[in-house]
Formats: C-alpha cells, sequence, structure tokens
C-alpha cells in the first residue's frame, strides 16, 4: 500500500513538473488497449505501463529528447528505453530500435520500428516510464486532451446525448 501511495504522488508530482514532454509515441489517436494497472507491492502482480495498438512496422517516436540508455534484446524481445530530463526513463518494446545505446535523441524523432511479439491478442506497443526503480503511467508524460462534446448519429448540434440507464 505504502509503495502504491508512492508511486501516486510521484505521478502527480511528475505531472506537474518541468520535463518538457509533448510528443507520442504513436500518431493520434492513441487507442490504449490495456491501461497502467500498478502492483499493489513491487514484485506483485500488475501490469507496469500501457499498451497501445499499432501495426507492426509502425514508426515509433521519442516522447521527449534524450539518452538511448538500452537499445537491444531483452529476454528475446526487442527493448529501447530511453533516459530523460529529471532521471526518468520510458521503454518502447517490442521494437527493432533504430538508434544506439549512447545516442542523443529529439523529441519526436523516429528511434524505432514495432515489431512482432508483444503481449496482446493484437500487435501492440507496451509503452513504460520509470524513476529509479518504481514504475509509473507513463500518460502522466502526455498533455491532457481538450475534451469536445460531438454530436452523436441523428441528433442536433449542441446536443448531449446520456446512456440509457444501466448502461
Amino acid at each position: 500500500m505504502t509503495t502504491l501511495l508512492l508511486s501516486l504522488l510521484l505521478a502527480l508530482s511528475l505531472s506537474q513538473s518541468a520535463v518538457p514532454v509533448a510528443v507520442r509515441p504513436l500518431p493520434p489517436p492513441l487507442s490504449v488497449v490495456r491501461w497502467w494497472e500498478p502492483p499493489p507491492t513491487p514484485y506483485a502482480a500488475g501490469h507496469r505501463g500501457v499498451d497501445l495498438a499499432a501495426p507492426v512496422g509502425a514508426e515509433l517516436r521519442a516522447v521527449a529528447a534524450g539518452r538511448v540508455h538500452h537499445a537491444g534484446q531483452v529476454a528475446g524481445r526487442g527493448v529501447l528505453s530511453l533516459a530523460l530530463p529529471n532521471g526518468l526513463r520510458t521503454t518502447y518494446e517490442p521494437v527493432r530500435p533504430l538508434v544506439a545505446e549512447g545516442e542523443e535523441v529529439a523529441a519526436g524523432q523516429v528511434v524505432a520500428v514495432l515489431t512482432e511479439g508483444s503481449h496482446c491478442p493484437e500487435p501492440c506497443l507496451h509503452w513504460g516510464l520509470l524513476s529509479g526503480e518504481a514504475y509509473l503511467n507513463p500518460l502522466t508524460l502526455l498533455a491532457r486532451p481538450t475534451p469536445r462534446l460531438l454530436p452523436g448519429p441523428g441528433t442536433e448540434p449542441g446536443t448531449i446525448q446520456f446512456p440509457a440507464a444501466g448502461g
């Protein structure tokens, strides 16, 4: 419980930090296949990142300027890890890295290509974020979208539809 609370507090502080991150790892719209599910303890089951739907061969971009921490195989899968400002690291897998360890990268630079071998039923990018050894929700790095009300099919513009009771 303490680890979860500390992770949440750290994520909150990161969302207000000076990390200049505004670049998505994939082109919009991002489609989350599986959300971040922090484990209750460091060694418990959980999902230490988010899975984003993408086709094999999709170009992946650096979410911020940084340095390549790791580019290579981990447990038989291609993994890319970028060291960002403030000691953060972001990870991408399964990928074929297009950059080498130690190389400086720019925000938005294509750094890898998505390959087969993900843990999703369909191809996806597993995108992670770490601060030291603590896993955080990588979606906190992105600017929050501006909500917009759009008319549903068969409705007048400016009309808001609510789901049916129980739906």
